[in-house]
C-alpha cells in the first residue's frame, strides 16, 4: 500500500490567485514581517513570503532587527507597525533573541493586525470560538485536509506538539469541527501507543522521523507539519518517509501544509486591510 498524497500546492496556488483578486480592489494591503534571527531557515521562509505577497499584489515589508535585538527594541517596533494605518498585518518571525518570548511581545500587535494569530488575545478569542485570526500553520491543517475531503467529525484525532503556534490552536480548530482530540508531545509516555488509535495523526513536535511506522494506525491519515532544515540545505518532517507504507494518505514534506500556511498569511493580510 502507497500513501495518497496530501499535496497543499493547489489548495496554495487557488487561495494566492484569491488573494490577489481580492487585494486589486483597492490599494495594496501591506504586511510587516518583522525578525531578530540569524535562522537560516527563518529567513528562507521570510523570503517565501514576500515573494507570495508580492505576486498577489500585497506589499510586504521585511523589518530586520538583528539577532542581538534588545527585547525592548522589538517591542518598540511593534507598537509603531500596530500604529501605523498604511500596515495592515504584522508579523513577528521566530526564534527570538534570548529573553524574548512570543507571547508577550506579540502582546504589542493590535489583534486585527495579527495575521498570524500569534497574541495571547487572539488565541484567547480562537479558545472561546469568537473572531480572530488563527495561527496560520494551524489553520493550513484543516484546510489541507477539506481539500482531501477528509473530514475530522466524529473522528480520534491525535495532535503531536503542544505550541501555539500549532498544536494548541489546531487542537480548537479540530474540536470546533467536531474530532475527538488529544494532545500528545515527545514526553508523552508510550506515544506510539497514543498516536496508533488515530484516524488522523498531525506530527507538529519539530523533531526529524519522530513518527515512525509503528506510531501509526494502518490506513490513517497523516499530516506532516515538520519543517526542520537538514544539512543539505533542505526540508525534513516530522513523519519517517517509510510512513508511507503504513497510512492511507500522507502530507509532503515540503509541498504539504508550508505552501498552505504561506497562502493563508495573505489571505488574512487582505482581510485585514478590508479588502
Amino acid at each position: 500500500m502507497s500513501a495518497t498524497v496530501l499535496s497543499g500546492r493547489e489548495l496554495a496556488a487557488d487561495l494566492r490567485a484569491d488573494a490577489a483578486r481580492r487585494a486589486a480592489k483597492g490599494d495594496p494591503p501591506r504586511l510587516a514581517v518583522v525578525t531578530a534571527t540569524a535562522d537560516e531557515s527563518s529567513a528562507w521562509y521570510v523570503r517565501s513570503i514576500a515573494g507570495a505577497a508580492g505576486k498577489a499584489g500585497i506589499a510586504c515589508d521585511v523589518v530586520d532587527l538583528g539577532p542581538d535585538a534588545p527585547v525592548e527594541t522589538i517591542r518598540r517596533r511593534l507598537a509603531e507597525l500596530g500604529a501605523d494605518d498604511a500596515v495592515h498585518g504584522v508579523i513577528l518571525q521566530t526564534p527570538l533573541p534570548g529573553g524574548a518570548t512570543l507571547a508577550n511581545l506579540a502582546l504589542a500587535i493590535p489583534p486585527g493586525k495579527d495575521v498570524d494569530g500569534a497574541a495571547p488575545l487572539s488565541l484567547g478569542r480562537l479558545m472561546a470560538g469568537l473572531p480572530a485570526f488563527a495561527p496560520a500553520t494551524a489553520e493550513a491543517v484543516v484546510a489541507l485536509l477539506d481539500r482531501h475531503g477528509v473530514d475530522p467529525a466524529g473522528r480520534r484525532v491525535v495532535v503531536v506538539g503542544r505550541s501555539t503556534v500549532v498544536g494548541k490552536p489546531l487542537s480548537q480548530l479540530l474540536l470546533a469541527r467536531n474530532a475527538t482530540v488529544t494532545v500528545a508531545h515527545s514526553r508523552t509516555a508510550d506515544l506510539a501507543a497514543v498516536t496508533a488509535e488515530a484516524d488522523i495523526l498531525v506530527a507538529a513536535a519539530g523533531r526529524i522521523g519522530l513518527i515512525t511506522p509503528d506510531h501509526v494506525k494502518p490506513g490513517a491519515v497523516v499530516v506532516d507539519v515538520g519543517t526542520n532544515p537538514t544539512p543539505d540545505g533542505g526540508l525534513a518532517g516530522d513523519v519517517d518517509p517509510a510512513v508511507a507504507g503504513r497510512a492511507g494518505a500522507l502530507s509532503p514534506v515540503p509541498g504539504g501544509v508550508g505552501p498552505v500556511t504561506t497562502a493563508l498569511l495573505l489571505q488574512h493580510t487582505v482581510k485585514a486591510a478590508g479588502r
